[in-house]
This record gives C-alpha cells, sequence and structure tokens, in this order.
C-alpha cells in the first residue's frame, strides 16, 4: 500500500497501530523513532514511553470512532487519527527531570507548541487537503489545554482564543483518547476535566466548526466589503482583549475607522518561500513595501550585511508609523519568522487601527530548498535550515486575519 492509498484509508476504515503509522511517516516525522526512548512520569504516564502511550491513544481512539464518536468520517477522521499519532511529536526534544516539591519529575514543558512547529512543513509533503493540515497542526499545538482551561476556570475569551486556533470538537476527542491511553490515578477526576471542558465550549457557543458564522451574525451591516472586514475584524480581536463583551458593541467602537483605515500585510515565510513575487503579483500602486532586504542594502550597501540591525529597525518602524499615521497600507516584506519579533509590529499597527492580514507561504523544506537556490539572492542552505530551526508558526489572535499562500502563488486558505 503506498502512502496515498494509506493515507485514503484512514478517512473510512483504517486503524493503523503505532508502528504501522511509523512506517509511513517516520522518514518524514523522524522524531517518530525515538519515542519509544522517551521517558514519561511514572505517575502521570504508568504505561511507560510515548511509544506506548501512543499506541494505547490510538487504540482508545479507535474505540471511541466506533462508539460515541462514529460521526466522524471523512477528511476529521483522517486528521484526528494523523493527529493521535504526532500529538507528542515535540516530547523527544523537551523531555527532562525537573524537581518538584522535593521529587524528581519527568516533564516536557512547551512540547505541544514545539510539535506544531515541527510538523508544519514535513505535513506539506503529504497528500493532505490544506483543511487537514491545518487541523492536524491544531490539534497537536494545543491539545494540553481543554483540561487546563478548566483548571483555570478560563473565561470566554480563552474558550474563543482556543476555538480559532482549533477545532474544539475533534480536540475533545483526541483529548478523550489521550487521557483513556495512560494509566494515572486521577483518571477519573481527568475525564471529568473533559466533560466540563465540553459543556462550557458549547455555553460559550465555540464548540461547532462554524461558530465564527454565528457570532458575528448580528454586526453584519455595513455595505461595503472593506466596512464589514474592518468591523469583523476587530469584533474579535476586541472580545478576545476583553475590550468588548458582545460583538455588537465593535459597531459603535469602529464606526470611524472602519471608513478609511490602513491595511498592514506581515509576511511570514523563510527564504524562497516566495514573498517577493506575491508582492509582484499583488502590489498595487498605494502600498508602501518596507523590505528589511532593500534596507540593509539602502544602510549597508548589501542586502545580506547584517550590520548596524538596530539603525535598519528604527528606520524601517519609523517609516511604518508614517505610512499608518497617513493611512496608507503598508506591506512588511521580512522572514517574521519569530513571534517576539512579530508582537511589536502588530502591536503598532493595532495602535494605528489598522487592519492586520499575516500572509502565510506554507511550503515544504524540499520545495523551499528548490526556490531559494533559484532566487537571485540565494541564502545558504546553512542559513534556511537556521531559519527553519527558530520558526514560530503564527497563532489566530496575532492577526484579524490570515492568508495562506502555497507553490507557485496558490492560496490555499483564508482565515477569518
Amino acid at each position: 500500500m503506498n502512502i496515498n492509498v494509506w493515507l485514503e484509508s484512514l478517512k473510512t476504515t483504517g486503524t493503523p497501530d503505532f508502528a504501522e503509522a511509523v512506517q509511513y511517516l517516520g522518514e518524514l516525522f523522524p522524531l517518530l523513532h525515538q519515542f519509544a526512548a522517551t521517558p514519561q512520569d511514572t505517575r502521570w504516564h504508568a504505561e511507560g514511553d510515548v511509544a506506548i502511550h501512543t499506541q494505547l491513544v490510538l487504540t482508545e481512539l479507535y474505540q471511541l470512532l466506533a462508539s460515541e464518536a462514529q460521526h466522524i468520517t471523512g477528511e476529521q477522521r483522517q486528521a484526528l487519527i494523523l493527529g493521535a499519532v504526532l500529538h507528542d511529536i515535540g516530547k523527544p526534544l523537551t523531555t527532562q527531570p525537573r524537581e518538584r516539591d522535593g521529587d524528581i519529575r519527568i516533564v516536557a514543558p512547551g512540547h505541544e507548541a514545539l510539535g506544531r512547529n515541527l510538523i508544519a512543513l514535513p505535513l506539506m509533503s503529504l497528500p493532505l487537503a490544506y483543511s487537514v493540515v491545518q487541523t492536524i497542526m491544531g490539534l497537536v499545538g494545543y491539545h494540553q489545554l481543554p483540561k487546563l482551561l478548566v483548571v483555570r476556570n478560563a473565561d470566554y475569551a480563552e474558550y474563543l482564543k482556543l476555538a480559532l486556533n482549533a477545532d474544539m470538537q475533534l480536540l475533545y476527542w483526541l483529548e478523550r483518547a489521550d487521557m483513556q491511553g495512560r494509566i494515572c490515578d486521577d483518571l477519573p477526576q481527568q475525564l471529568s476535566l473533559l466533560a466540563e471542558f465540553r459543556l462550557f465550549a458549547q455555553e460559550y457557543g465555540v464548540w461547532e466548526s462554524d461558530f465564527r458564522q454565528h457570532l458575528l451574525a448580528d454586526i453584519q451591516q455595513k455595505d461595503s466589503t472593506a466596512a464589514q472586514r474592518y468591523v469583523d475584524g476587530y469584533a474579535l480581536r476586541e472580545l478576545l482583549t476583553g475590550d468588548i463583551a458582545m460583538p455588537v458593541e465593535a459597531l459603535a467602537r469602529t464606526y470611524q475607522r472602519c471608513q478609511h483605515y490602513s491595511q498592514f500585510y506581515m509576511l511570514f515565510g523563510a527564504s524562497g518561500s516566495g514573498k517577493s513575487s506575491w508582492i509582484e503579483q499583488q502590489r498595487r500602486d498605494d502600498w508602501l513595501v518596507i523590505s528589511l532586504d532593500e534596507i540593509r542594502a539602502e544602510i549597508n550597501g548589501q542586502r545580506g550585511n547584517q550590520k548596524n540591525r538596530g539603525q535598519m529597525l528604527q528606520l524601517a518602524k519609523q517609516r511604518l508609523k508614517q505610512a499608518l499615521a497617513a493611512g496608507q497600507d503598508v506591506v512588511w516584506d521580512a522572514t517574521n519568522l519569530r513571534q517576539d519579533f512579530r508582537e511589536p509590529l502588530t502591536s503598532l499597527a493595532v495602535n494605528y487601527g489598522a487592519l492586520i492580514t499575516m500572509v502565510i507561504f506554507h511550503l515544504d523544506s524540499a520545495t523551499l530548498k528548490r526556490q531559494n537556490r533559484n532566487r537571485p539572492y540565494a541564502v545558504s542552505d546553512e542559513v534556511l535550515q537556521q531559519q527553519l530551526a527558530k520558526l514560530q508558526w503564527p497563532q489566530a489572535e496575532e492577526s484579524h486575519y490570515q492568508l495562506v499562500i502555497g507553490e507557485h502563488g496558490r492560496q490555499l486558505a483564508c482565515n477569518g
């Protein structure tokens, strides 16, 4: 059975065990081979290492899919099974001993977010619908949050944030299998937390996958598409920040600004991902493109010269502020691979009332290397690898909208 047939089988009746999954996916996700050598805390995971746990999770998931969750079919089933296989992919790199209350415990801090970053590019090498890729990334990156939201007594904004990043129903079923696929003393309490998570998500109206449409239904009152996009984008953002309690409040808060505002396009992608080509294809006369490469050439004489970084960034931000203050549309052309680099810029754009679109270039590693080598200003493979190693995939709340671009400039998704 080839990989295409195997992946298709997951949509219907396929129930591969962990060993079979590694056989098909191990080359793309080599960390799967390290699961058996990755220990887990004996109090939380008395069943053993990560490989044993993942096998138990798959077994429990198949039982759920044959009973309570038998309504999950097609691409949702495919995404859920692959999410279960990969949900702990970050543990081999994060597992470590840590002292807690005088005991040495085994922990894997941050393995969810790291896992999401690790699988982002390899998933693009598989023949999967892009919606499935996004769903798997959401499952892997946020699978610990359902129980934590209940433990923290989280408010509506936290549930909304999670729903914008992950499919709440599939997350629930993955975590049911995740909890039932382990041996621990507090299993009944953990399952009770998941049941509460489901009730809260339903009560807050974020359980269904089309929750956004229902949430914003009452504010669809603008005649122009541009004005409506602005109101919708800021309604969601201000619900997340707690500045408003109901979407309808956004109508008054954005009444003036929605008529004329700046669009701020932040590009996200490694060298060779197609950012410059996209700008050439989409560029309008009134756009200001702020290219960090061009500013390096302006200051240092060469695009690749990394000297005077502080001066370069100061000049770029000064131009950004001037453009946003004048209501001009701006494209920030840089790799923007780290969240701590993106956050100051998006915060600045919000302060000026701009509408933020994150343009995400999502390609597999082999395509990135090939396209980079064919660029006029190619970077070395080593530099490209360094870029990919620090990649932090954007979260929904970082921008008002996300536009995802694949190979040859093809639009893969528009989120928001």
